[in-house]
C-alpha cells in the first residue's frame, strides 16, 4: 500500500516538470488518489495558465470519483484571484473531502488562506508531508516572498591555481578556462533562472550574448550594470535579441528589449539593484561576473548557492578567484572541468 509519502514525491517529479516556465510563480505538482490509486496528476506547466490541482482535476476521466478521492499537492491551494481563479474554490466546488499538502504557501495573499477555506468547507486538510522537499523545490519562490529579494546564484569558472581571468592590461580578450561540456550545462542553468547580471568590465572585455544557445529552454533577461554609460553600443549585450536590462546613473531613454534602471551609485547599489528586481518580480539572478561584482555580493553575504568551475590548466598569475566558504551540496565530474556546488548556511 502507498504512503501519504510515495504520492506527495510524484507531487513533487511533476513539479520540477514546469521548471523555467512557471516563475516567479512556484513549481507545484499535484495528484488525485481514488483507493490507493492515481486517478489524475498534473503541474503548473507556464505562468498565467492553469494550476497543477486545475489540471489534476481535469485530468480525472470519472468525475463522480472525486467525492471519495484525496487530492496530493507539493505546495498549499491557492486562495485569490490572480491570472487564474483560486484553486482552493475549484476544489471545494469538486466536492473532494480530503486534501494533502506539502508546506503552506509564504506568498502573502495565500499564506494559510487556502487551507483555512478549505477547511471551513468541511474539507480534511493535512499539512507538512515532505515539507522540507517541497521547501527545497522552491527555494527561489521562498527566499523571494520570505527575504524579499531574488535568489542569489553565483557563477565563476577558475584554474587549477586559483584565477579566474588573466591580466587585462597584457592581454585583451577572453581567455577559456572549462570546456564545451562545461559551456552546455552553464547554459542549461541559464535557461532555468530569470535574471543574469555581470559588471561592466566583464561587459566590456568579454563581450558576451549572454543567451542560451547550447541548451533548449528560456532566455534569461540580461543584466549588466554600467554607472556612466561607456560601455560599447556594439557589444553582443545591446543587439537585442533578448530583453537586457541596464543599470546605470544616467538617464537614457529605453528601447526595444533595452530597459535602463536608474541606481544612487553614492549609495548602496547591491541593495537598491535586489530591491529594484524584488519590485520587478525577478525570482532569480545568476552573477556571471566579473571578479569585483562577485566580490561584492560575497562581502555582503548576499548569495544562496555558488556554482565553481575548475577547469585543467595554469595561468600563473592574474585576477584571484572569489573566496569563498559554504556547504559543498553537489560535485561533478565534467570531463577534465569539476564542478562544486556551495549552498550558504548563514543567510
Amino acid at each position: 500500500m502507498s504512503t501519504p509519502e510515495t504520492f506527495m514525491q510524484r507531487c513533487l517529479d511533476l513539479a520540477i516538470l514546469g521548471m523555467g516556465d512557471v516563475a516567479p510563480n512556484p513549481m507545484v505538482g499535484c495528484v488525485i488518489v481514488h483507493d490507493d490509486r492515481i486517478i489524475g496528476e498534473g503541474y503548473h506547466k507556464k505562468f498565467g495558465q492553469a494550476h497543477a490541482e486545475v489540471n489534476a482535476i481535469r485530468s480525472v476521466k470519472n468525475p463522480a470519483l472525486l467525492a471519495d478521492s484525496t487530492l496530493y499537492v507539493s505546495l498549499e491551494p491557492c486562495a485569490h484571484f490572480g491570472k487564474t481563479p483560486p484553486c482552493s474554490d475549484l476544489i471545494i466546488e469538486s466536492r473532494i473531502p480530503r486534501v494533502v499538502i506539502g508546506t503552506v504557501d509564504p506568498f502573502a495573499k495565500v499564506a494559510g488562506k487556502g487551507i483555512d477555506r478549505m477547511q471551513k468547507a468541511g474539507i480534511e486538510v493535512t499539512t507538512g508531508v515532505l515539507e522540507n522537499q517541497c521547501r527545497e523545490l522552491n527555494r527561489r519562490f521562498f527566499t523571494f516572498h520570505e527575504k524579499k529579494r531574488p535568489y542569489i546564484l553565483l557563477k565563476w569558472a577558475q584554474t587549477l591555481d586559483g584565477f579566474i581571468d588573466t591580466d587585462r592590461t597584457e592581454t585583451q580578450h577572453p581567455t577559456w578556462i572549462t570546456n564545451a561540456l562545461s559551456k552546455r550545462l552553464v547554459h542549461k542553468q541559464r535557461s532555468e533562472e530569470s535574471a543574469i547580471l555581470i559588471g561592466t568590465d566583464t561587459a566590456q572585455y568579454d563581450n558576451p550574448a549572454l543567451t542560451v544557445r547550447e541548451w533548449t529552454g528560456n532566455q534569461p533577461i540580461r543584466m549588466v550594470i554600467d554607472r556612466t554609460g561607456r560601455l560599447d553600443s556594439g557589444l553582443q549585450l545591446f543587439d537585442r535579441k533578448a530583453p537586457t536590462w541596464i543599470f546605470t546613473q544616467i538617464e537614457k531613454t529605453d528601447a526595444e528589449n533595452l530597459k535602463f534602471i536608474r541606481l544612487n551609485f553614492d549609495d548602496n547599489i547591491l541593495q537598491q539593484l535586489l530591491s529594484e528586481l524584488y519590485n520587478r518580480q525577478i525570482l532569480s539572478v545568476i552573477v556571471e561576473g566579473g571578479s569585483k561584482l562577485l566580490n561584492s555580493f560575497l562581502m555582503l553575504n548576499l548569495w544562496d548557492e555558488a556554482f565553481v568551475y575548475t577547469g585543467n590548466q595554469f595561468f600563473g598569475k592574474g585576477v584571484a578567484a572569489p573566496n569563498i566558504s559554504g556547504e559543498t551540496i553537489a560535485f561533478e565530474q565534467l570531463d577534465d572541468c569539476k564542478l562544486h556546488i556551495l549552498r550558504n548556511q548563514s543567510v
